[in-house]
């Protein structure tokens, strides 16, 4: 049967099921096809953040999104086309998301009379008209799997396992996405079980002829490979861009990286993909909490090496006192805080932008540290290298933000040339500096940076106090002196100011200079607001975009920037932490917009924001 085969510029598709069906393993697998075919893609993993929540609830719908295109995108979309829905809390859970039309695969093996009870379902709405708006299109996927692998010596139970990689197969048939690198996966990550590499395997292809030869999909689709400038691209997370970028940084000053860590979400995968990579010389230290991981970080940043610690919001304020004792101590210090949703615990599986006031001002004392923060996934390796490049270059604790948004969505990224990445290279203090000549005074100051030298310790002649207790200018000796302590103070004060000049100006996007709205953002707002902006300008709207990746110090033109818009709105998913210190420092009316649903912003949201503040000029 010869089947029509239509062209599409994207596609959204979102695979959701129980939190034990594989959707997160399915999404990956069909998002590396579709980076491997091509395309420019960004996706959006949801899960809940127990190991195992019930089986059939709604708590246990775990979902992957992925937005793909023949074309530069910016967001995981804001509604999907194509739902794969593997049982009755899937698809209630995500219904309500399902623009009218859009295509809903379902598996109707997992419609029983209990699983629809689980979820409040009196009939089940495959029998009814309550789906009258989409397209339905029943797949008894796990019957059909269980008979596809009946040659195999599976359980029921276990052939049963294997339905995620049937519905993959059904959805690479359906939008042409490459098989082999599927294959190639499984057969690696089952190397040691060749029965079930094979199960796998069978049920995928089984997927994939289901496609080619059932009746109940007639048209499959295809999405052109995007232009995209040419290199060397691969699919990449936000977390591995961040490791990456850390390793290049590594390598880049010449310092060995030490990574002290307590595992937590979402910022785990760092460590993970760290302990990988010890041909670089890395070394991860996995701690018994996040004091001790704070604490050898510092001790390694001491000893002369590039010291980090990666963590979320709890373990930010764990290790508050010992970033304060970076500060003082003046040594370099990446502090990589991977936001979730809190406070306390709160979700720790979703994302928020709510620790920059913690980074600012959440230690005792006047302690401030620069801020850096990426925008995308991809751009992860950047910041992490421009953060390594500040806290070497100016002795000072880093702090990068990402979040939970950014640390488990991908996208293409386009590999940099080594030769293109910057040189931070620094040197360590090589013998006395005082003017005598025969002295070392641990705390006279670079006249550009304000930098104090790196001394490693044991190295003869640069002996020297350090330590909480505040020292005295120029010597290091314990001071208890007020006015001493005043000066000491303000000097590492103008030291974080100076790296003003020593950081981009804010660029704003105005392609035609005479929008009177400026729509500034900061971390993993950017795609969805970027997108925003492109459909108010597509509809004849004038709208200016900034962002700012420079939190503390902010680019010393950023009054001028804010200044120059009559209006300036700022979304954030927190409750206006950015818009507060905003208008304090440059008393601007700032137009806060803010969302705290533990899910990044919608496109269309934005847009529909964007334009009431347009009509209200």
């Amino acid at each position: 049967m010869t089947k029509q085969v239509q062209q599409l510029d994207r596609v959204i598709i979102r695979f959701a099921g129980d939190s034990g069906d594989g959707m997160q393993l399915t999404g990956d697998r069909f998002t590396a096809g579709t980076a491997e075919f091509g395309n420019d893609l960004s996706t959006l993993p949801n899960f809940p953040a127990e190991i195992r929540a019930p089986a059939g609830t709604l708590p246990g719908v775990s979902s992957f999104q992925l937005h793909f295109a023949d074309h530069d995108i910016l967001t995981p979309g804001d509604a999907p086309n194509v739902l794969v829905a593997m049982n009755p809390a899937a698809l209630k859970a995500n219904l309500s998301d399902l623009p009218r039309g859009a295509d809903i695969i379902v598996n109707t093996d997992e419609f029983t009379k209990r699983n629809l009870q689980k979820v409040g379902y009196d009939a089940s709405p495959l029998e009814d008209d309550s789906l009258a708006e989409w397209r339905v299109h029943p797949v008894p996927l796990t019957s059909l799997t269980v008979r596809a692998l009946e040659g195999f010596e599976l359980s029921k139970k276990d052939a049963e396992r294997s339905k995620n990689m049937f519905a993959l197969g059904l959805l690479s048939w359906l939008y042409h996405r490459p098989t082999e690198a599927t294959i190639q996966f499984l057969e690696t990550k089952f190397a040691k079980k060749p029965d079930i590499a094979k199960a796998n395997i069978a049920a995928f292809q089984a997927g994939w002829n289901y496609g080619e030869t059932t009746e109940s999909f007639s048209v499959s689709y295809e999405i052109k490979p995007a232009k995209l400038p040419p290199g060397v691209y691969r699919n990449i997370s936000g977390n591995q861009a961040l490791a990456y970028g850390l390793i290049a940084a590594s390598v880049q000053s010449g310092l060995p990286l030490f990574l002290g860590s307590y595992p937590i979400t979402p910022a785990s995968d760092i460590l993970h993909e760290l302990s990988r990579h010890k041909r670089f010389g890395i070394r991860t230290f996995q701690a018994e909490d996040e004091i001790a991981g704070v604490g050898a970080a510092l001790g390694a940043a001491f000893g002369g090496a590039l010291g980090v610690t990666t963590t979320s919001g709890p373990g930010v304020a764990l290790k508050a006192e010992t970033v304060g004792l970076a500060v003082t101590t003046e040594l370099p210090l990446l502090v990589v805080d991977v936001q979730r949703a809190g406070p306390s615990t709160g979700m720790p599986t979703k994302t928020e932008q709510t620790d920059l006031l913690m980074a600012m001002f959440g230690r005792n004392g006047e302690s401030p540290l620069p801020i850096v923060a990426p925008s995308t996934p991809s751009d992860c390796f950047d910041a992490a290298v421009e953060a390594a490049r500040i806290a070497v270059k100016y002795r000072t604790p880093v702090m990068l933000l990402s979040d939970g948004y950014l640390a488990n969505g991908s996208e293409p990224w386009k590999v940099p040339d080594a030769a293109d990445l910057p040189d931070i290279s620094t040197e360590f203090a090589s013998g006395p500096n005082a003017e005598d000549g025969t002295t070392f005074l641990p705390f006279k100051r670079d006249t550009e940076t304000l930098a104090r030298p790196w001394a490693i310790p044991g190295t003869a002649g640069l002996e020297h106090r350090i330590g909480g207790i505040e020292k005295a200018e120029n010597t290091g000796n314990i001071s208890y002196d007020g006015g001493n302590h005043d000066r000491m103070v303000r000097v590492r004060q103008a030291k974080i100011d100076g790296i003003a000049n020593d950081i981009p100006a804010l660029e704003v996007d105005d392609p035609d200079g005479d929008a009177r709205v400026l729509v500034l953002g900061w971390g993993s707002t950017y795609g969805p607001i970027a997108a925003a902006v492109r459909r108010i300008r597509k509809a004849g709207g004038k709208v200016a975009q900034a962002h700012l990746r420079h939190l503390n110090p902010l680019p010393a033109n950023t009054g001028e920037v804010l200044r120059a818009y009559d209006k300036v709105l700022l979304p954030e998913i927190n409750l206006g932490q950015l818009a507060l210190l905003l208008r304090a420092r440059f008393l601007v009316d700032i137009i806060s917009y803010n969302r705290v649903r533990g899910l990044p912003f919608k496109a269309e949201e934005l847009a529909g924001v964007i334009q009431d503040v347009i009509d209200s000029e």
